[in-house]
């Protein structure tokens, strides 16, 4: 009986965690469906960079978890750029589209590390390193990102890191 239920929630997890083109063959497929247009647009975005990565050399036609990340946050700041400029320019029927796009891209990363939690773990890197002053920031901002790739923004791990340096 509990091997059975073992068995169960195994492949139920397993069905939880999709790979990343699973998932987006599916919501393509979804979007299609619905004529969701901007979500259809994001979709074939992330899927033709995705391919792009996977075929520059060296790829072998595979992507890790992190690089898949790294691509979906360079779409997302590019989306966030793009948001400003409309901002700027009074385009809001283009920053709208930046706006959805932005929540499409978002929703296949992970929740990032901030705050305590991102503070916690920059701290313990400090006292690694042994880092105490401004001066060690570049050292510890490449072993950041290095250790944080995928679970914490660059800007983020740089503004905090530059906080507790400080202190």
């Amino acid at each position: 009986m509990i091997s059975n239920l073992c068995l169960t929630i195994h492949s139920c997890m397993t069905m939880l965690i999709k790979s990343l083109d699973e998932q987006l063959s599916n919501d393509l497929k979804e979007a299609l469906r619905s004529r969701a247009k901007v979500k259809l647009d994001t979709i074939r975005a992330i899927l033709t960079a995705v391919k792009n990565e996977k075929s520059s050399p060296g790829q072998n036609g595979e992507l890790t978890s992190i690089q898949e990340i790294s691509i979906l946050q360079k779409l997302k700041k590019q989306r966030l750029e793009s948001l400003e400029i409309f901002k700027k320019q009074n385009r809001n029927d283009l920053a709208d589209i930046e706006k959805e796009q932005l929540g499409v891209i978002s929703s296949y990363l992970p929740p990032m590390l901030e705050g305590d939690e991102l503070e916690t773990i920059l701290k313990s890197l400090i006292i690694e390193h042994g880092a105490n002053n401004q001066n060690d920031f570049g050292k510890l901002m490449a072993h950041s990102t290095k250790s944080l790739a995928g679970k914490a923004e660059g800007k983020t791990i740089a503004q905090t890191l530059k906080k507790l340096l400080n202190h």
